[in-house]
């Protein structure tokens, strides 16, 4: 099956990607790298970005202990704030046969907003599943 790249940020650890990801698993998919934009975390008008970069390095070690304990190869990055430029870089140096965009529901994410998945389509030529949380959640993540 090959290498399918995950993109995501806050939904990293929700039940609709980590249902996809098992059932990928299940289905003998055993290698993934991950992929989570530095996207801002807002605080009233500002973002702070040392703090961006560490709620990012956070999800992604989750995802990789996640993964990793379900027997698939895994690793990772933090990438650029914008998911497109992020995976573009990504596929740079780990090919991938697929992607996985993962985001936020219509009206509270701003990549749907920015058109991430059309714009993502049109960036690789890649196949790329594009999985919509059903609403924001903390995660539930467990090991």
């Amino acid at each position: 099956m090959g290498t399918c790249l995950i993109i995501a940020n806050q939904t990293l650890v929700g039940q609709e990607l980590l249902t996809e990801v098992a059932r990928r698993i299940a289905d003998g998919q055993c290698q993934f790298y991950v992929v989570v934009p530095a996207t801002p975390v807002p605080r009233a008008l500002a973002w702070e970005e040392v703090e961006s970069l560490r709620a990012a390095r956070e999800r992604l070690d989750l995802i990789l202990e996640w993964l990793r304990a379900r027997g698939a190869e895994a690793d990772g990055e933090i990438g650029d704030r914008d998911p497109v430029a992020a995976a573009r870089d990504a596929l740079r140096r780990r090919p991938a046969d697929q992607i996985i965009l993962s985001t936020l529901p219509l009206g509270r994410s701003r990549w749907i907003g920015q058109d991430v998945p059309t714009r993502l389509k049109s960036a690789v030529s890649k196949p790329i599943q594009v999985i919509t949380a059903a609403h924001h959640s903390a995660g539930v993540l467990v090991s």
